[in-house]
């Protein structure tokens, strides 16, 4: 189905509409498919929704759940110790309380929770906090140490109300998903996908609404049966469109029926969705862990079990890593100076007027920018390019073998289009290529491109294909860290003491 026949969701009639999401009018000829899309330089735009916190889950269940559980802390103290005793334990109690329930998950319920199934985490961590506050009592007061059976009493009684509490939590949580269910996207292949989007659609309490169905370019989609056939879900199959469709509904979730990791092309919708900052769930085969049957504690879906996939907010890009830049690019100018104006005269010297090579390469998220390096060859065509078969010159050959014609790229640091570490910078033509012809290549966008990396580090050691650059990117910028930035530094730079640079 074209893009420009989705299904809308109800909006307000003074909410705005964003920019990509406006869709022609019937009576216009559709528009052919644009080959390639180059952003305008300088910083971009957001076109995705911004990242929230607690993912797949509404602020105010949260703050709710927060709410009852002090509620019947303090209810259990008040009722059983009194107003003298029950002020000191609760100071103890409930920092130690929200904390143990932080950490078990007890603040981020699945689409259908209940409250008796949390009935054995409520019990236990309460057994363990009024068992520490009281031997935190006992210790500074012994003369209202509580006896066990006031204990023994004080955790059943704290139990029972925190039950309660949150059975009408989730009650107000379920009239609250019928009234205004989240958009959702399912992932996967037929049937699996259409029959978990029919029981979404027919239980509205679960408050996911599909609005649309993304199968992997890796999957071919089977023919949908009898039942499949009246759900009016429009099949997204090009990233163009799931990013039409998540902008249109604002999709906050996605429902994955089969493996994120099972191939590359579910990788790479996986990482997308996750950098948009939406609750990513396993239903159906897709919950079970390693292979085996899914847990005895896992959620439904009328049938499909169902769990989230626990995703970290990207950590690509963070203002720590931005900092080192500047830090260490403003450091090294100045340092570097008289090395520049060196390595300047000596090409002007050598090889005439234009010491700088300006180069068009793409950045993160897709913009372009200008690359600046010293230019190693003699002959230059009219736009500023190295011409075909142009020579280096002595000069050149020994910027291009110690890396020395690299340095100028701290410019580019300093202002922001590189960064120290990352992806390495390609050219308009190779990042449309490659994004072809790759599932994952577009994913390393996600980071600036960096004068170094670990693919870089790899590359140096012997050749890598394009799928290991690919997969050495993406695992760098998975798993970063300030630590493996400091550390590819250091390497890149012990191999240009050995002049191995490129």
């Amino acid at each position: 189905m074209p893009a420009q026949d989705l299904p809308y969701r109800k909006r307000p009639e003074n909410a705005a509409v964003p920019h990509a999401a406006r869709v022609r009018p019937p009576s216009a000829a559709p528009r052919p498919p644009a080959t390639a899309v180059h952003p305008p330089r300088g910083p971009a735009r957001e076109t995705l929704p911004p990242p929230r916190p607690c993912r797949g889950t509404r602020p105010g269940t949260v703050l709710a759940l927060m709410t009852a559980d002090c509620l019947a802390t303090g209810g259990a103290a008040l009722l059983l110790l009194g107003p003298g005793t029950a002020p000191a334990l609760l100071g103890a109690l409930l920092p130690l309380l929200l904390a143990l329930h932080t950490h078990a998950g007890l603040y981020r319920p699945g689409p259908a929770p209940a409250a008796l199934g949390d009935l054995p985490a409520l019990l236990g961590r309460a057994a363990v906090c009024w068992c520490a506050a009281a031997a935190l009592l006992a210790g500074v007061r012994p003369e209202r140490a509580l006896p066990p059976a006031l204990l023994a009493t004080a955790v059943a009684t704290h139990t029972v109300l925190a039950c309660y509490g949150r059975a009408t939590v989730y009650r107000a949580r379920r009239n609250l998903a019928r009234r205004r269910p989240r958009a959702a996207l399912i992932v996967g292949t037929d049937p699996a996908a259409r029959q978990l989007a029919g029981v979404l659609l027919g239980h509205p309490e679960y408050g996911l609404e599909p609005v649309g169905l993304v199968t992997p370019a890796s999957m071919l989609p089977a023919p949908p049966g009898p039942a499949g056939a009246a759900l009016p879900l429009p099949r997204l199959g090009s990233p163009q469109d799931i990013a039409r469709a998540v902008i249109r509904h604002t999709v906050r979730d996605v429902v994955f029926t089969v493996s994120p990791y099972a191939d590359p092309h579910t990788a790479a919708l996986l990482r997308s969705f996750v950098d948009q900052g939406s609750a990513v769930w396993l239903a159906g085969a897709a919950a079970a862990r390693e292979g085996n049957p899914p847990h005895r504690e896992s959620d439904h879906l009328w049938g499909f079990a169902c769990r989230r996939l626990d995703t970290g907010p990207p950590r690509h890009g963070s203002r720590v890593k931005r900092t080192l830049d500047v830090v260490v690019a403003a450091a090294l100018l100045p340092a570097a100076a008289p090395l520049l104006l060196g390595c300047a005269l000596a090409v002007r010297l050598a090889d005439g007027p234009g010491v700088l090579h300006r180069q068009e390469r793409i950045g993160r998220g897709g913009r372009t920018f200008t690359l600046l390096t010293f230019r190693t060859v003699r002959r230059r065509d009219g736009d500023g390019a190295a011409a075909h078969g142009a020579a280096r010159s002595r000069v050149g050959r020994l910027l291009a073998r110690t890396s020395l014609a690299g340095l100028p790229q701290l410019w580019n640091v300093l202002r922001g289009d590189l960064s120290l570490v990352g992806p390495r910078p390609e050219r308009p033509g190779a990042v449309q290529q490659l994004t072809q012809h790759h599932p994952e290549y577009a994913a390393r966008l996600r980071m600036p491109p960096g004068l170094t990396g670990l693919a870089q580090v790899h590359a140096r050691r012997g050749g890598t294909s394009t799928e290991d650059r690919v997969r050495l990117d993406n695992l760098y910028i998975d798993s970063w860290s300030l630590w493996q930035d400091l550390r590819l530094v250091l390497r890149t730079a012990g191999s240009l003491f050995r002049l191995g640079g490129r």
